[in-house]
This record gives structure tokens, C-alpha cells and sequence, in this order.
């Protein structure tokens, strides 16, 4: 649902194509002013020093943040050899360095012998994850140290896209929690060197895309009209989850809070390929009504939406 200011909220997405030396919160507050909605999330903060692809939640797809942020990512990152910083990248200060540079074949090797697995990285000390109540960057600016626990991520590929002796270019793609400034510190150290980040822009969150996301100097030169044209829908983020058209008895109860039980023939073949405990879209009248979990022919409310 999506009317101007005068009217009633936004729905939908915006998939934003984040600039440099910004924080994903600037770029909030100006999508902000330019689209006035009743509530805006965004799925996966992007550092100052970071550009790329930025979805921005409005309205009910607020509640489809933690779908947006589940979805695979791509990456375009820069890492060069030489040194090691105290923030993994090149804001920070340089803590170690080294003479070594890799050749280029034992690059490639060692991004082979990386991609396509379960990985154990350590995040990096300013990153936003809490200890003890405390973000981790605040405890590092104090210069106290931060000791965060290894967790497990994924990385599917890593792509040499260019290397000239100091500096390389490589295209991620992973999974949830990965941190690309620990992966280039990771690098440097698995190639017997130092390593840090000096360059990353992000392609792909999930279903958004580089190659159709707006920039916010573009957003900022249209009408609000336009600038409302330009939002995705709420199920964007939602496709690969099943759907199911009901009747309006069942829509009815689920809009009130409770099960549904689906016993009409017209369900028998949509039901096909289900199973007990799975997700499911459900839907009426063309409009997405709530996410349910699908257990023995019955709905059972998981998210409503209005």
C-alpha cells in the first residue's frame, strides 16, 4: 500500500545504492525526508567506508527485515598485502606489516581452498557485536581489549577479479554474519603475510541487486510520486517461501489471529509438497495477509500483516 504524505503509509522496498563516506543511518534519515514513511529498517548495515546495495524496509515490510538479512551476499572487495590494521581495514592503524606479497598462483589457490565452506572467523574488534552489554567498537576505541569468540560462516565463492603485486580484487559470495574485514585479515595470514581491507562495495542481498538499485542522489532529484514508483513490493524478499491463495473464511481468521484449518478440495493440490513445520505465504485477494507455519492442513499465524 503506498500513498503520498497526506495519505496512508508506504509499504514496500527500496533497494539503495549506498555511497561511501555515509553510515546506512545518514542514508535512512534521507530516504527519511524524501519518502516520509511511518517506519524504515534496513536489512544489513553497510560501513561509511563500504558502498553498494542497501535494501530499506517501509512500512510492513518492516516485519521482512530478518528475511532480507538471511539472503546470500555478494561482495566486490579490495584486499591489500603489506599490513595489518587495528581495524581490518584502512581506517584504522597500522598494528604489524610484512615484506611478503603472495604470487598470484598461491592466491588463486588459496581462495579455491576457502570457497564452498563452513568457516571459523573471528570478528573484528570494531564491529557492532555486544560484550557484556557493550558494543565491541566502543570497548576497542577505549583501548580495552576485545576478545570475540570464533563463529562459524559460509562462504560459497571467491573470485581473483584482478591482483597487481599489492593489491587485489575479489568477489565474494556468502552467507549470513560473514565479516569481509576478517576475511582479508584471514587471507594475509593463510598466505604467510599481513593483510587488510581497502575497498569494498556490495552487489547482492538476497533477490536486490546493484544492477537495479537507485542512488541517492537520484532518489533525492524525483517527486514523491516517482520516489514512490520506485519501491519494490513486500514480498520481494519473501518469493522463495510457498504460497497459498485462501477462501475468505480462512483469511478471516488468520487477519484475527488464529488457525486455519484448510479441509475444502480446492486445497488438496496447493497443499501437495508441503511439509509439517514449513513456512508458508498465505494469502487472499492478491494481497499478502500472513506468514504461517503449516502443520497438519492448519495454519498457525507466525506474522501478520495489515
Amino acid at each position: 500500500m503506498a500513498k503520498s504524505k497526506k495519505g496512508l503509509p508506504l509499504s514496500g522496498w527500496l533497494n539503495l545504492d549506498k555511497p561511501l563516506d555515509i553510515t546506512s543511518n545518514d542514508a535512512v534519515q534521507t530516504v527519511k525526508r524524501v519518502l516520509d514513511p511511518t517506519k524504515i529498517g534496513h536489512g544489513g548495515t553497510l560501513d561509511p567506508l563500504a558502498s553498494g546495495v542497501l535494501p530499506l524496509a517501509l512500512g510492513q515490510a518492516t516485519k521482512t527485515v530478518a528475511y532480507a538479512m538471511d539472503g546470500a551476499k555478494t561482495y566486490l572487495a579490495k584486499v591489500r598485502f603489506g599490513a595489518a590494521t587495528s581495524t581490518d581495514d584502512m581506517e584504522g592503524e597500522v598494528i604489524a606489516e610484512s615484506k611478503m606479497r603472495p604470487a598470484e598462483i598461491l592466491l588463486q589457490k588459496a581462495l579455491l581452498d576457502l570457497s564452498g565452506k563452513s568457516l571459523s572467523q573471528r570478528p573484528p574488534a570494531f564491529s557492532a557485536l555486544k560484550v557484556e552489554g557493550q558494543r565491541a567498537y566502543d570497548l576497542a576505541r577505549e583501548g580495552k581489549e576485545v576478545d570475540l569468540a570464533p563463529r562459524d560462516v559460509w562462504l560459497g565463492a571467491a573470485r581473483l577479479l584482478s591482483f597487481d603485486g599489492e593489491e587485489a580484487e575479489i568477489e565474494l559470495d556468502v552467507g549470513k554474519g560473514f565479516y569481509v574485514r576478517s576475511f582479508a585479515r584471514d587471507l594475509g595470514e593463510k598466505l604467510r603475510t599481513k593483510a587488510h581491507l581497502s575497498g569494498l562495495r556490495r552487489t547482492r542481498v538476497g533477490p536486490f541487486s546493484i544492477n537495479n538499485a537507485i542512488s541517492l542522489d537520484s532518489l533525492q532529484a524525483l517527486d514523491h510520486r516517482a520516489a514512490v514508483a520506485a519501491l519494490l513490493p513486500l514480498e520481494r524478499v519473501l518469493d522463495d517461501i510457498p504460497a497459498l491463495d485462501l477462501g475468505q473464511a480462512e483469511a478471516w481468521r488468520l487477519k484475527m489471529g488464529l488457525s486455519a484449518t484448510l479441509i475444502r478440495r480446492s486445497f488438496l493440490g496447493p497443499m501437495q509438497g508441503l511439509s509439517d513445520g514449513q513456512t508458508v505465504r498465505a494469502r487472499y485477494d492478491n494481497r499478502l495477509i500472513a506468514l504461517c507455519e503449516f502443520r497438519k492442513a492448519r495454519l498457525k499465524v507466525i506474522r501478520g500483516f495489515n
